[in-house]
């Protein structure tokens, strides 16, 4: 179990780069922000479903994750 989830949080860092590659335009968040939601949406998407399915639905929470996040970040930082 503990191997999985290193794993898992070697490949969220994969996913958060993929994430913020998939989401178009500038981004407003820092890097470390970006890898800890590719991050999450490994851990979560990987211990739900696993497999190449994971990867690709862990692709897709953090890419609308990072759109979201990103968002608000902007936002937050005119204000």
């Amino acid at each position: 179990m503990i191997g999985r989830i290193i794993g898992l949080i070697i490949v969220g860092l994969i996913v958060g780069a993929l994430g913020r590659l998939v989401h178009p335009g500038a981004d407003p968040m820092p890097i470390w922000l970006t890898i800890l939601i590719g991050i999450g949406a490994a851990l979560i998407a990987g211990l739900i479903i696993g497999g190449i399915l994971g990867f690709v639905l862990a692709v897709v929470i953090a890419a609308v994750l990072v759109a979201v996040v990103g968002g608000m970040y902007g936002r937050s930082r005119i204000a």
